[in-house]
């Protein structure tokens, strides 16, 4: 149930990075996966399955219905706010190199920030700052785009980074008052219905490895939204916004996991920002801890 928000942030901190890890994993199965199938046909699969699990464990633990909440409308425009992230963010792909494309769209955890201190009134010290900064350094570093983004396809990139930002800090709001599964049950739902829409042209029966694989990819987005709502839960929307990079150095682990890619030298440096940057928050957001201890 909704608790203090402000009350553990290194524990929100902690679950906000498991759940990024598990978010790269499921990008890499949608990798896979999309070589053979849609994407509409692989997140309605997603979505299903996390109504699905919700779905049963909010009845079980009798969570209040969304339909009740004072956010209903704010769940759905959130909802809305991740399908358009998806959309544009794919179309951008097809234009957009692999190095462009993440740069742009880890633009993301900055604009987190920004919203945070004008939408939830947070206070974001100077730490926070530094570690996105770092952050952001080490993904353009790993990245290493070689040349100037066609604008049009790189604005789609930028609004669908915006596009979650938001989501992001509606997460926050909403879990002010909201349970986590219900949050998940809600936004799966209303994400598989506009899925469902294009299923009639799109759809493809999926063969043994295909079913185990978008199983997969549902299983794991549950684990991954579940932790990092309950994240936001805990800690500050700005203290978490530079943990979204480390979703990048998973992704070059599993990379190497199931593709065997070899990051090059410039990843390796990116890399060591980001956990320079990750180590900075931590440190900030323990001392801040103990001074706001020592005052109360």
């Amino acid at each position: 149930m909704a608790g203090s928000l402000e009350a553990r942030p290194l524990f929100g901190i902690g679950l906000a990075a498991m759940g990024y890890s598990c978010f790269a994993l499921q990008d890499a199965l949608v990798k896979w996966l999309v070589e053979s199938y849609q994407v509409p046909q692989i997140l309605f699969v997603r979505s299903a399955l996390i109504v699905l699990i919700t779905g049963v464990l909010a009845y079980r633990y009798r969570h209040p219905s969304i339909l009740k909440s004072k956010y209903r409308g704010t769940v759905v425009i959130r909802a809305a706010l991740m399908l358009t992230a998806w959309v544009l963010f794919y179309s951008s792909a097809r234009y957009l190199g692999l190095a462009e494309l993440t740069t742009l769209y880890f633009s993301a955890p900055i604009m987190v920030m920004v919203l945070s201190i004008f939408v939830l009134k947070e206070k974001v010290g100077a730490g926070r700052w530094i570690a996105c900064a770092v952050g952001f350094v080490g993904v353009v570093a790993a990245a290493n785009p070689a040349s100037s983004p066609n604008w049009l396809p790189a604005t789609l990139c930028i609004v669908a980074g915006f596009c979650w930002a938001w989501s992001t800090i509606l997460i926050r709001l909403v879990s002010r008052s909201e349970t986590t599964l219900t949050q998940m049950y809600a936004t799966s739902a209303l994400f598989g219905i506009a899925c469902a829409l294009s299923l009639p042209w799109l759809w493809k029966n999926p063969d043994a490895q295909g079913w185990l694989l978008m199983i997969g990819v549902g299983l794991v987005s549950t684990i991954g939204q579940y932790l990092l709502y309950e994240g936001f839960r805990h800690a500050p929307a700005s203290s978490l916004a530079p943990v979204e990079y480390t979703g990048l150095i998973w992704a070059f682990i599993y990379g190497y996991a199931i593709w065997t890619e070899i990051p090059a030298i410039n990843v390796f440096i990116g890399a060591v920002l980001i956990a320079a940057a990750s180590l900075v928050l931590v440190g900030w957001e323990r001392r801040s801890f103990h001074e706001s201890s020592q005052r109360n």
